[in-house]
């Protein structure tokens, strides 16, 4: 974990590196998550430990994994990938970033 003090209105902060990360499941579906420690996080999620959700989904493997400044920054990312569609955070995990406009859901009727 690495952790950098930030000097704020004259207080000290520190502010924690922090993961987001997308598993596949053995079913096809996709996990997100956000972790302060991606390495133990993985254990806990191969172990069948991690989530109710992937432990009922085994076999997991890591696809995606993105390192940010802060746990507010992860953790806002996590929510936002969380509300994206399956074709989308598949074009995340193969690096297709140009076609992630296009597979937003249209929410007009």
């Amino acid at each position: 974990m690495r952790a950098r003090l930030v000097l704020h209105d004259g207080a000290a902060n520190i502010l924690t590196m922090a993961w987001v990360y997308i598993l596949l499941c053995g079913d096809g579906s996709f996990y997100v998550g956000s972790t302060r420690n991606l390495d133990l996080r993985m254990r806990q999620h191969a172990t069948g430990k991690g989530s109710a959700y992937t432990a009922k989904r085994m076999p997991v493997e890591l696809v995606w994994a993105h390192e940010f400044d802060n746990v507010a920054e992860a953790y806002a990312m996590e929510k936002k990938v969380q509300g994206w569609s399956k074709a989308k955070r598949r074009a995340l995990v193969e690096g297709r970033f140009d076609d992630l406009p296009a597979l937003s859901r249209k929410r007009f009727r």
